[in-house]
């Protein structure tokens, strides 16, 4: 049986890509938080969603974090534009474009939320494929109210090669999914995050990786 180290770049992180893809299937909802990035493609699925009729109004969140702190404007913003070009109506829209972390787009969205007495019983969060474990287990741990709403996650429906063609760095995906899949086994000891099971096979890849000098979105430790 082949090993990790036997396997190609490409192959493990595609171990990893299909851990952290964690998706499923929507119905109506009272609000669509679009989790704040340096990909325009979730601002688009955001507005498909919304243009499908998913929900009536859409949140967008993020200022600048550690992917956007160099681009021109905030995550929030450019991501309300990207969706108004595609026709979804400015009123339509909240604008949160403060948080810089997975963290606080969420509770920085259910602030405002709640400001408007719009707190939600049905939500979508919508974020990058790779990224959707991750707002799992976020929003579980950092929705401040008691009474949970009942929540369904997605992405672009795209594999992870159709997501990296034409990117001028593909590397750098990867080197981001090695640090999403770290803060998934750390952060829950640090009150971020609930717990999630890794399977063996797919740390096995990640640490194989990071053998390999993906390592640029580590943490610290």
């Amino acid at each position: 049986m082949a090993t990790a180290s036997d396997k190609s770049d490409t192959e493990l992180a595609r171990l990893v890509w299909e851990y952290l893809r964690l998706e499923q299937p929507l119905e109506k909802v009272d609000v669509i938080i679009g989790l704040g990035s340096h990909d325009l493609r979730t601002a688009e699925h955001c507005a498909d969603l919304y243009m499908k009729g998913i929900a009536p109004r859409i949140i967008f969140c993020g200022g600048r974090g550690r992917l956007t702190e160099d681009l021109l404007g905030n995550e929030a913003d450019r991501y309300a534009e990207v969706a108004m070009k595609l026709g979804v109506p400015e009123s339509a829209i909240i604008i949160e474009n403060t948080s810089t972390n997975t963290g606080e787009n969420i509770t920085h969205a259910y602030e405002m939320l709640k400001e408007r007495n719009l707190l939600p019983q049905r939500l979508v969060i919508v974020t990058k494929p790779y990224m959707l474990r991750r707002a799992y287990a976020t929003f579980l741990k950092q929705w401040p109210d008691e009474s949970m709403p009942e929540v369904r996650y997605s992405a672009i429906d795209s594999s992870m090669e159709e997501y990296v063609d034409g990117l001028e760095d593909v590397s750098q995906t990867i080197n981001i999914m090695i640090g999403d899949l770290q803060r998934i086994k750390v952060y829950p000891a640090r009150g971020f995050q609930v717990e999630q099971h890794i399977p063996n096979e797919v740390w096995q890849a990640y640490e194989e990786l990071v053998q390999r000098g993906y390592t640029k979105h580590l943490l610290e430790q």
